[in-house]
């Protein structure tokens, strides 16, 4: 099994990136650069976490051979505790003892390969985070025409962020150079760059840590609470359809201003080209609208006209991908919540029913799977979904809060190693006396990832960042993909290091004498920097403590509805007003899909009841035209022959056949009939958008 298991997680961890990835991009549609950097950032990311299990195990084996050799030289002492009891006199040994033989673990790494491994994968992490994908994301929403002006772009746009990284270097470099028993080598500016990097990453660290160790367990146990996560579900319909009517408004504006655009800019006019360009980032209705309103046949005249400018035309552009890319999001996130909106109300009205058969207001159009046929049957799914479910949560919930506890007491007591405070340190140790190498790997692994979903959830939860969102079913954008990919590479590494803190395996923070983890090797000593190495390092983490009793007391949520932000507040008239607002919102999009359903029943029924009767008569009048035409091509050259009425003719030919041609009216119908006075009557507002169109009436809604 030498580096068997390595290679093994290797193929495993890209297999599950490109699955991941292709779940939520577009393969088709977005730019190979954009894949490909989001696929290397998170198959790195992944690998970190992958990994890392096997590089402890292997140091915790490699740590029990020193000890063996070290035993091995120095002759053993063993001490004879006399106790006169009845007077027989017993000797005690020590109960700690080295072992004779250390196991080898299954997933040992030889020597040299984790080094060389972790090095290539922390650098190309780093260069992806800090330099690439900053700047792939800013050039990809660049509006310029040019690679010269994108690049010219993104660099401007960047400048923040490399100047903060900059800031946080310079400061630390000018500390090195002052100190005077400290010189500047290129070790010690390595691992100044890694540690100012290690910083900027645990400040984030932590801020999204306890936000998250605290609102994950929570929301299992709010949706375990049917009732209460169906009206959060609507109020966040309500917040949501704002935004979206905010979206589409803000689409149309910026479609008419590049309508008239490109009225006025012609054919052969040198800005011409630039406004193609702008016109296939638009939708492609928006596209075909335009396209049949215009002329280009006429020429332009600068003495009459005045045009655009080319730098008014970049800005123009950037506006027409941003405000595309919003409308996509807003209506991705409204037909995902409105699907979850319509499986809570139908877990509600089955929750009674005496069948125990789960009901589905709109059954899925798609062919049912062998998963749904034979395992996920209605019955199975009426006692998950109205019995099981709540309760699994509900146990989940408490499980994941005492993993909340243990990591928090954790990070306040992880500097302490003598007594061993840490509750991950206690575990890996008490492991470690008995070679339980698969147990630490599940451990850590475990643990890790944990951590992982606690920091990047809250990203994507946080309401401030709600422009960069991951939507499954391949419709993430470009950006957001792009700055999950760098964000995973900026969290991941100071992740995994607060991690080896924890367990007491990073000697720069626990300051014992013990084989180090070749992940660690890459970081440098950190003791060159002790007041981050002591100080930060250590006391920083001990905020999660407040962040967590904050996020409790949802105090963050309060301010901002104080502040005016709509905020999930139960006890607020602003709140109620909304649920109300979104309840109705819901409702109104149900009884649409009614209609839609019911309009689609009625036209399969008419296909399948006159479809061959239509065919037949197609037939029948295809044929009748072949022989006409036979007849007139025979007799062109010779004496004309009197041609029979055809009205006479069809008079006669279609005696008796009243029903065939009332079927054939039916389905010549350009949209059957759709009138329902009590879907109608049920909304007053939808009335006014009635229209009538050739024999039947049409029935058009705007939300």
């Amino acid at each position: 099994m030498s580096g068997a298991a390595l290679g093994l997680e290797i193929v495993v961890v890209f297999v599950l990136a490109l699955f991941l990835l292709h779940r939520y991009a577009d393969f088709r549609k977005q730019q190979r650069m954009v894949l490909f950097g989001t696929l290397l950032a998170w198959y790195l990311c992944f690998l970190i976490v992958f990994i890392l299990p096997l590089d402890i195990s292997t140091t915790i084996y490699k740590q029990c051979k020193i000890d063996h050799e070290e035993h091995a030289t120095v002759p053993p002492v063993t001490p004879l505790l006399s106790n006169q009891t009845a007077g027989n006199s017993t000797s005690v040994t020590p109960t700690k003892s080295i072992p004779k033989v250390c196991y080898k673990p299954w997933s040992y790494i030889p020597d040299g390969i984790m080094p060389v491994f972790w090095r290539v994968v922390y650098w190309t992490s780093q260069c992806l985070t800090w330099l690439l994908l900053p700047f792939m994301q800013s050039y990809a929403r660049s509006g310029g025409f040019s690679i010269t002006g994108k690049i010219k772009t993104a660099l401007i746009e960047n400048a923040i962020y490399y100047g903060t990284y900059l800031l946080i270097f310079g400061s630390l470099l000018i500390y090195v150079a002052v100190h005077p028993q400290l010189q500047l080598s290129w070790y010690e500016l390595q691992t100044i760059g890694i540690t100012a990097a290690n910083t900027w990453g645990l400040f984030l660290l932590v801020l999204l840590l306890g936000y998250g160790l605290v609102e994950i367990p929570r929301s299992y146990w709010n949706a375990s609470r049917r009732g209460h996560l169906l009206i959060k579900t609507y109020f966040k319909a309500a917040k949501l359809m704002t935004e979206k009517a905010d979206a589409e408004e803000n689409l149309e504006d910026v479609m008419e201003e590049v309508r008239k655009v490109q009225e006025s800019i012609k054919y052969n006019h040198p800005l011409r080209k630039y406004i193609d360009t702008i016109l296939r980032k638009c939708p492609v209705d928006y596209q075909e609208k335009m396209g049949r309103n215009m002329d280009d046949y006429e020429d332009f005249d600068d003495k009459q006209n005045t045009y655009p400018s080319e730098k008014s035309l970049v800005k123009l552009h950037k506006q027409v991908i941003y405000a595309v890319q919003r409308h996509n999001r807003t209506r991705v996130q409204w037909q995902i919540l409105l699907q979850q909106a319509i499986h809570l109300e139908d877990v509600a009205k089955n929750e009674t029913s005496a069948t125990h058969q789960f009901v589905h207001s709109f059954p899925s159009t798609e062919p049912t799977s062998w998963f749904s046929r034979y395992l996920y049957t209605p019955t199975v799914e009426w006692f998950w979904e109205c019995l099981l479910r709540q309760w699994f949560y509900r146990l989940l919930a408490v499980f994941l809060s005492l993993f909340s506890v243990a990591v928090v007491w954790s990070e306040c007591t992880f500097f302490s190693t003598q007594p061993v405070l840490s509750l991950f340190a206690v575990f890996i140790q008490l492991a470690e006396r008995d070679y339980n190498y698969l147990y630490i790997e599940m451990a850590c692994f475990i643990t890790i990832f944990f951590l992982c979903t606690c920091v990047y959830s809250t990203v994507f939860r946080i309401r401030v960042f709600n422009y960069y969102y991951l939507a499954s079913h391949h419709q993430t954008d470009a950006y957001s993909l792009q700055f999950s990919g760098m964000l995973f590479c900026r969290l991941t590494p100071p992740l995994c290091l607060n991690f080896l803190g924890l367990i007491h395996m990073d000697s720069a923070i626990s300051h014992q004498q013990k084989e180090q983890t070749a992940y660690t090797s890459i970081m440098g000593s950190m003791r060159v920097l002790s007041f981050i190495a002591d100080g930060f390092y250590i006391y920083y983490p001990m905020l999660i403590l407040l962040l967590c009793i904050a996020t409790y007391f949802s105090l963050g949520t309060r301010c901002l509805n104080l502040l005016g932000f709509q905020q999930f507040v139960g006890d607020n008239e602003m709140t109620s007003d909304l649920i109300d607002e979104g309840k109705e919102l819901i409702r109104r999009e149900k009884r649409k899909r009614q209609r839609i359903e019911d309009r689609e029943n009625r036209r399969r029924d008419w296909k399948e009841r006159y479809g061959n009767s239509r065919e037949d008569y197609t037939t029948r009048n295809r044929s009748r035209n072949e022989a006409a035409e036979m007849t007139e091509t025979n007799y062109s050259d010779t004496a004309p022959v009197p041609i029979p009425n055809p009205s006479r003719q069809a008079k006669y030919s279609r005696t008796g056949r009243g029903t065939e041609r009332d079927s054939i009216e039916l389905l010549q119908d350009a949209e059957p009939l759709d009138f329902n006075a009590e879907t109608l009557s049920d909304d007053p507002l939808e009335t006014d958008s009635t229209r009538k169109t050739g024999s039947g009436f049409l029935t058009s809604y705007r939300h």
